[in-house]
């Protein structure tokens, strides 16, 4: 996958795209066009080679195809050669790493793909079943994952739970949604959270995480969206690295049992 990277990266219209995406993420293949001096079927090749690649991830809105960044590769390649190397040598990737993390201006979404070496049966076993999810994530979902129904989140003694929260899909093998917990007194003292970021946490609305898995090879591409959010959120802000840790736990988690 490296090799694919390395080669997308190299061509100076698709890094071009990249750039157009961090300023200003989700876009139409239109608005990418019109942005760009690029034929629309120089821009369709360069997208499809970025997608290869897992540099760009793809969301459909209805009839919208919607193009976001997708840090996981840059987080691959650093991992494996930053340290490895003179730094400088690879300036490159660590700038494109922090661009790719770096909060969207015009698009709040959370959008991450990552591919891990499993069946989906395991995948999902692993992101629903209580007893695995404490193993990686520290976290138990308690519920019987029927659309509708409630979904408490459980952290050691504290457990997250009220109105509004709950399984908002499920699609066994493909595809489950559920509202994003309430922050709670007693989850801000468990993760020490001050006073005044409690404040703002606990008075915005629910947000929403999916997951969508689709066979691939001897792989699993799994996308996690986390979407909801308001203009300025404290807890959009807090996720990124959150996430991107988290999905890495789950991927040496599963692969390592699988």
């Amino acid at each position: 996958m490296d090799d694919e990277v390395f080669r997308a990266l190299a061509d100076p219209s698709r890094r071009q795209l990249l750039d157009s995406l961090n300023e200003r993420n989700g876009q139409t293949l239109s608005e990418l066009c019109a942005g760009l001096s690029m034929a629309r079927q120089s821009v369709s090749k360069h997208l499809a080679v970025l997608e290869s690649a897992n540099l760009v991830t793809t969301v459909r809105r209805g009839r919208e195809k919607l193009h976001h960044l997708n840090a996981e590769p840059i987080n691959a390649i650093a991992d494996r050669w930053i340290n490895q190397y003179d730094r400088r040598r690879v300036q490159l990737f660590a700038d494109l790493k922090t661009a790719l993390e770096t909060e969207p201006v015009s698009d709040n979404d959370f959008v991450y793909t990552t591919y891990i070496k499993t069946t989906p049966e395991r995948l999902w076993q692993a992101l629903t079943n209580p007893s695995f999810t404490q193993q990686y994530w520290g976290v138990q979902h308690r519920t019987d994952w029927k659309v509708g129904s409630p979904i408490d989140w459980v952290m050691g003694d504290v457990t997250m739970s009220g109105p509004g929260q709950e399984v908002l899909e499920y699609d066994p093998y493909r595809r489950f949604a559920f509202t994003w917990h309430h922050i709670t007194p007693e989850f801000a003292k468990a993760t020490e959270m001050d006073d005044s970021l409690f404040a703002k946490t606990s008075a915005e609305p629910l947000s929403r995480a999916s997951f969508d898995l689709e066979p691939d090879g001897d792989q699993v591409k799994l996308t996690v969206i986390h979407t909801g959010f308001e203009p300025g959120s404290a807890i959009r802000a807090m996720i990124d690295d959150g996430w991107t840790k988290l999905i890495s736990d789950l991927k040496t988690f599963v692969e390592k049992v699988s």
